[in-house]
């Protein structure tokens, strides 16, 4: 790769852990560096734990490379004002995320400040996955992360659709029971409240399950519904169907034919991908949503910075991003 050739800096911010890197246009990642999220202490002490990662990203000598600084976050966020109002970050809401990392790299003199773009986690997973992962070649997917909490994101037409304000594609907040459990968004029967890792322990708990030694998370749930206990398949299945009405109802509005889903969640498999693609056959009847392809993605942990980094490539139109 030729040395001018321009580099991306990105930050992918999730309620446990921060992460950074410099991307070039091959999707290659150098210069990582991570740091755990204080989620549970004050807007300010989170800031703090961001501007640790660009600063490390900018002490390397490449950063006089970059040409944009990319910025994925668990939302809603507002890509307009450059807030984020992540639902796993109580001491975010509203809070001037972009403002504060421009104003914090124009304090450090030296280098000029690149153009910062803020994007929400799950249309940065979809402009991963559509660029190098799972989405490649459809033209209409919706992409998705199940995790602590479940995101998602689309690519229509061809391109990366993230809205207005940068939150379109938010399946987690899609209400599929009515009367369900309150989320923490503020709305009831959100597929995040029945089909994220954190949902799929309690409800396994909550059924009598018995994790083994402290281990109450979704990995133990999926242990052992691998291992036919009929508790936790429950758990699994109630997840996929979740999941399975809220991809029904979003190929519905747009008309997509793929779905790609990452995350922790997913490396359960089969366990969470059969009842899924199951279920979804129950809730995609009408003939253009019909036959819909669910896949695992395929760039793992990696998603939210590659595409932080393609999405804020695209915003500016680096050179040789394509």
């Amino acid at each position: 790769m030729h040395r001018t050739t321009p580099l991306v800096a990105a930050v992918d911010i999730g309620g446990t852990k921060i992460a950074g890197a410099l991307v070039a246009p091959d999707g290659t990642l150098t210069a990582r560096t991570q740091r755990p999220t204080p989620a549970r202490e004050d807007g300010a002490t989170v800031l703090a734990a961001v501007l640790e990662v660009v600063d490390a990203l900018r002490a390397e000598p490449e950063w006089s490379r970059v040409a944009a600084l990319g910025i994925g976050s668990a939302g809603p966020v507002d890509a307009s004002r450059g807030t984020v109002s992540p639902v796993n970050i109580p001491g975010w809401r509203d809070f001037p995320l972009v403002p504060g990392v421009d104003k914090h790299l124009g304090e450090q003199g030296g280098a000029a400040v690149p153009p910062i773009v803020l994007v929400g986690d799950g249309p940065a997973i979809a402009a991963a996955e559509h660029w190098q992962g799972a989405a490649r070649g459809s033209a209409n997917s919706l992409c998705m992360v199940v995790s602590t909490g479940v995101g998602g994101g689309l690519v229509l037409g061809g391109a990366l659709y993230s809205g207005p304000t940068g939150n379109a594609g938010h399946i987690g907040h899609i209400s599929v029971d009515l009367d369900g459990a309150e989320c923490p968004c503020g709305s009831r029967g959100c597929v995040e409240v029945l089909a994220s890792g954190p949902a799929i322990a309690r409800r396994a708990l909550a059924e009598g399950w018995v994790p083994p030694g402290r281990d109450a998370t979704a990995a133990a749930v999926a242990e052992a519904a691998k291992g036919g206990d009929p508790i936790a398949r429950a758990s699994f299945e109630r997840a996929g169907q979740a999941l399975a009405a809220g991809i029904a109802a979003t190929a519905t509005l747009v008309e997509i034919d793929r779905v790609v889903i990452g995350g922790g969640v997913a490396r359960a498999g089969e366990v969470l991908f059969e009842p899924l693609r199951r279920r979804l056959a129950d809730y995609a009847v009408l003939p253009f949503v019909h036959g819909i392809e669910v896949r695992p993605a395929e760039l793992g942990t990696d998603a939210g910075i590659v595409g932080a980094a393609a999405a804020a490539a695209h915003a500016v139109g680096a050179d040789g991003w394509g």
